[in-house]
């Protein structure tokens, strides 16, 4: 059994990064963190209270990953769950939860309470209505399938989501407080990655179970394939959770945290770095600036991207931003252009003329990836193959040069969508 607070603590007081797997593992191996207190790492981690009438579980992860979760945890309790609390709705927070019903309906148990907030089950509504756009964005953006022209392949898109979705049977608005047998919980909600998240704190063992306010990368605040998120209301949530004193925290990924200072300082950490995202580009939009400007100005102090559990591997400060702007200023991001734009086709084709040719622009877009400007040279390639969909040498020259993007970059995302586009490319300039 790992030391898991051991190896946060060494992490933390040292500023020591190893990468993403090593704060992020996936390995449905139960540790035990304080007496009754277990954490089953998986896709979400499953953070575990004996109570004595009962488990009570903070999340069921993947359904892929049901299996293992459950037999780690019958290594460490026979006790049957009496309660399941989804911190939200995102998948891997509650696709396993059918499989632990089956489990103790076979073992004569009856079924657990689930708590969740009362938004969560319009999420599930939208996931349906959503169903092939969302298998698209994540095969997008976890690189598993391939896009043939801007459209996906009937026989690549997978279901979204679990065999079952499992609705809460009790819901909250604000706050819920709720007992099993030794362990009294508050449920507080808060917006954050999620307009249906919650978190909660265990006064008698002064712990809280922080679901993704703490991710232990940077926070996953400006995904830019799903929908709003809430900064500065996420940065509110932390700062309640710092005041409370909390010796141990429990997040749904990354490593458990012991002790106050450590703790507090993690979280005051992360909701400044929110903070400053949120007050920059709100000064900047109030004095009329473009989002354009906000994109390319707003920048994060680097003794806070350094810390181990604010590396932006997955999410990023600048996909923040966008996110921001859609919150407070909609979509129109200041260019009158942009508000009924021309076809990008279009735009594409006369580009290329007033170049002189795509040749012209593929052989800029490849000059400029080959001096690492890669936010103009994907601009050229994208109106190269625009202005001529079916040109295989523009298609090569567009899969090397996101392919060498993508080499570049830190975030699962923007690595995700690069090299999407590039596989999207190989496959035409074979064609």
């Amino acid at each position: 059994m790992p030391d898991l607070l051991g190896l946060s603590a060494r992490f933390i007081d040292e500023g020591i990064y190893e990468g993403p797997g090593s704060v992020n593992r996936t390995t449905a191996e139960l540790s035990e963190v304080a007496d009754q207190i277990a954490v089953v790492e998986a896709f979400s981690h499953v953070v575990a209270f004996d109570t004595g009438e009962g488990l009570v579980l903070f999340d069921t992860s993947l359904e892929a990953f049901a299996e293992g979760i459950l037999k780690s945890l019958r290594s460490w309790s026979e006790a049957p769950i009496h309660t399941i609390a989804y911190t939200h709705g995102h998948v891997d927070h509650v696709g396993g939860t059918q499989r632990m019903i089956e489990e103790g309906r076979r073992a004569g148990h009856g079924q657990p309470r689930i708590v969740g907030h009362e938004n969560l089950p319009d999420r599930f509504e939208r996931y349906q209505f959503t169903n092939g756009y969302n298998g698209v964005i994540n095969a997008r953006q976890f690189g598993r399938v391939r896009t043939l022209g801007g459209m996906v392949a009937a026989e690549t898109v997978q279901s979204f989501g679990p065999s079952t979705w499992v609705r809460p049977d009790t819901t909250f608005r604000d706050r819920l407080r709720l007992q099993v047998g030794e362990l009294d919980m508050e449920f507080r909600h808060a917006r954050g990655e999620t307009d249906d998240h919650l978190w909660a704190w265990i006064p008698s063992r002064k712990a809280i179970c922080a679901g993704d306010f703490i991710t232990w990368v940077f926070p996953n605040a400006g995904n830019p394939q799903k929908v709003q998120r809430f900064p500065l209301e996420w940065a509110k949530a932390l700062r309640e959770m710092s005041a409370l004193g909390a010796e141990l925290l429990l997040p749904a990924h990354g490593l458990p945290v012991a002790g106050e200072t450590r703790i507090r300082g993690m979280l005051d950490d992360i909701a400044r770095a929110l903070e400053i995202l949120v007050e920059q580009t709100l000064e900047l939009m109030n004095g009329g600036a473009r989002l354009d400007q906000i994109v390319h100005e707003v920048k994060l102090p680097d003794e806070l991207l350094q810390k181990p559990y604010l590396r932006p591997v997955y999410d990023e400060p600048e996909f923040v931003l966008h996110n921001i702007w859609r919150l407070y200023g909609g979509w129109y991001d200041g260019n009158p252009a942009h508000l009924k734009p021309a076809p990008a086709q279009v735009l594409s084709n006369e580009i290329a003329q007033l170049a002189g040719g795509i040749d012209v622009l593929i052989q800029r877009a490849q000059d400029l990836a080959e001096a690492s400007e890669f936010r103009l040279a994907c601009e050229l390639i994208e109106m190269a193959t625009l202005a001529t969909p079916s040109d295989r040498s523009a298609h090569a020259a567009r899969a090397e040069i996101y392919a060498a993007r993508r080499r570049g970059e830190l975030s699962l995302m923007a690595k995700g969508i690069y090299g999407h586009a590039a596989r999207e490319s190989e496959s035409l300039a074979k064609d």
